[in-house]
């Protein structure tokens, strides 16, 4: 029996060849824990890949579903926390002057350089150019709000409230200055507006906006968005807070969004809404975020173009380092995280799903995309997985450049599984890249592959698994890592290493050893025309292996166990120059 590095593909599809090449050590063990995201039970719905170029598999990056879950315990994975201003830490500071307030029997008064107006159940404080206060709301009101004004920063305490107002925002902070929300322990906490105003949010800030504490907050915004802050947000370990939006985004930042912790769950179904939405840079260090998408594309008659929700959405960069990422789009045009600027996932992990098609309106179209990048996409490390179903949905994208050093990658797209604009480079990592109707890695760049592990699938002629702009004279570059293509490789690849072919069955499996690590993978019953793989030496290969039980990567598509059993293959020389037109087929300069 021996140890292996196991990939399945269980897959629909016709015959096909088999070709390798040769690489870097790809097993660098960076990985360890559960490799599982979520629920498993859930089939994938939308549009589903059927007969001539197409292909499935299963597994649970198939199945794997997505739900809010504010009871999970938060997860322990995290990294330094940031705060753009070390006077953004509660414990920096001193809010020693309490003044409380019972919103269910509201009471004007002037108290500790605090004056207190009362209109109905609408409270407004105003404390001036007081310093140190800390407003301690208690009670409830179904058709009140609390108003902040004030010259200095100051903490409001939600110590178990209800506000609903009818009118505008329930919480309405309108103090220029820090604003530090503390969540007292064990309280449930719920704001609400109503339909008729013109508030931006159901909780709006017009500064800083600081959430502190392990209390429960409800936030349900009709009208706007259910959190705005005109400034920048920061969440910390210990928050609990559930967001609701029929009308816009979920939570809105003009000047940034830093997730340090806390377990956020927001929905929203407003057409083209976003769950998490800012106009600068977002980052994650922690945490559990779960968002969930269901609103339809629009044409935006200002921008002059059509655009999908999604669950994240930053016109800057976003950064993720730990803390984990849920998303879930539905709508036509829906995306799991979109980004104006670059996007680095350091750690953590990001599981994405989206099930609408593609938006038209207007003669412009939004298609659906689990990552879609501007800026240059890095990949460092932390585990991403990424489904898409819907028509024309890729599943990551970059308008620039592609580097992936590490990490696990799991793409599973009815279009492009990994596409960049640019150059690709993969030097590290896991990377399983699977294009049920197109290509697995397609870069309109060079692409370059000098490390890492990577199993990439195509749908069939005349798409390739892995694809480098060639008709802009752009090449396909294999000078290390460990490769299975699986449609084979664009046609002119430079191959800076031994390259071996041999004919393969349907539906076998077979098994793969590259020095002193074996590798095993499915044959598929349909799909790309041939499959190429790489190693550091030249490999041999088994045939009808018997695989015994093992440890799960890409939800079942790779997975490190024991084979036994399997007859041996021939394999003769393959030089790299690709399988005919459109490298999918197997013509002059290809197979030798």
């Amino acid at each position: 029996m021996k140890k292996v590095f196991i990939f399945l593909a269980i897959m629909t599809a016709s015959t096909a060849m088999l070709t390798s090449c040769s690489s870097d050590d790809p097993f660098e063990n960076y990985m360890s824990g559960n490799n599982g995201f979520g629920p498993e039970n859930n089939e994938p719905s939308g549009n589903t890949p059927s007969g001539n170029g197409s292909s499935a598999i299963t597994g649970e990056l198939t199945t794997f579903d997505i739900a809010l879950d504010k009871t999970t315990a938060e997860p322990t994975d995290v990294a330094d926390a940031y705060f753009p201003d070390e006077e953004d830490i509660l414990e920096n500071n001193e809010f020693t002057t309490e003044i409380a307030i019972d919103l269910s029997n509201p009471v004007a008064k002037t108290e500790n350089g605090v004056e207190i107006t009362v209109n109905g159940g609408h409270i407004t404080a105003n404390h001036g150019d007081t310093k140190k206060i800390c407003y301690v709301l208690s009670g409830s009101t179904d058709n009140g709000s609390f108003t902040v004004a004030g010259n200095k920063k100051y903490a409001v305490e939600l110590n178990g409230i209800s506000i609903t107002n009818p009118d505008s925002a329930a919480l309405n902070l309108l103090s220029g200055k820090r604003a530090y929300i503390i969540l007292a322990e064990g309280t449930t906490n719920t704001l609400e507006d109503g339909a008729g105003g013109s508030q931006k949010g159901a909780l709006y800030c017009k500064g800083k906006l600081l959430f502190n504490g392990s209390g429960q907050l409800s936030v349900t915004g009709n009208t706007g968005n259910g959190i705005h802050s005109a400034d920048y947000i920061v969440f910390r370990e210990g928050n609990n807070i559930y967001v609701k939006s029929t009308a816009k985004h979920g939570i809105k930042a003009n000047d940034g969004v830093f997730i340090n912790g806390g377990i956020l769950n927001v929905e929203v179904s407003a057409t083209a809404a976003k769950g998490i939405n800012c106009e600068s840079h977002i980052i994650v260090n922690g945490g559990r975020t779960t968002v969930l998408t269901t609103g339809d594309g629009t044409y935006d008659t200002d921008d002059q173009e059509a655009k999908g929700a999604a669950g994240i959405k930053a016109d800057s960069t976003f950064t993720i380092n730990a803390g984990e990422l849920y998303l879930k789009s539905t709508g036509s045009g829906g995306k799991g995280i979109n980004a104006d600027g670059d996007a680095t996932f350091n750690g953590g992990r990001v599981m994405i799903v989206t099930e609408g098609g593609q938006f038209s309106g207007n003669g412009d179209t939004s298609s659906p995309k689990g990552i879609k990048v501007d800026g240059d996409l890095t990949i460092k490390g932390g585990k991403i997985w990424v489904r898409t179903s819907g028509e024309n949905g890729e599943g990551i994208e970059t308008k620039s450049a592609l580097n992936i050093t590490g990490g696990e990658v799991a793409s599973y797209a009815y279009d492009d599984a990994i596409n960049s604009k640019g150059d690709m480079t993969i030097s590290g990592g896991y990377i399983y890249a699977h294009g049920r109707n197109n290509d697995g890695l397609d870069a309109n760049g060079d692409c370059y592959i000098t490390g890492g592990l990577v199993y990439a699938i195509c749908s069939g002629t005349p798409e390739v698994a892995i694809d480098a702009n060639s008709e802009d004279k752009k090449k396909l570059y294999i000078s290390g890592g460990t490769i299975i293509a699986l449609g084979g490789l664009e046609s002119g690849a430079q191959l800076s290493q031994s390259c071996y072919q041999a004919s393969w069955t349907p539906n076998t499996w077979y098994a793969l050893t590259v020095g002193k690590e074996t590798f095993l993978f499915q044959t598929p019953s349909s799909g790309g025309s041939g499959l190429v793989v790489s190693g550091s030496s030249q490999p041999t290969l088994l045939s009808g292996v018997s695989v015994n039980g093992g440890t799960s990567y890409f939800g079942g598509i790779g997975i490190i166990g024991t084979v036994s059993g399997g007859s041996s293959v021939e394999l003769s020389s393959y030089t790299g120059g690709g399988f005919g037109p459109g490298g999918g087929g197997f013509g002059p300069g290809g197979w030798h």
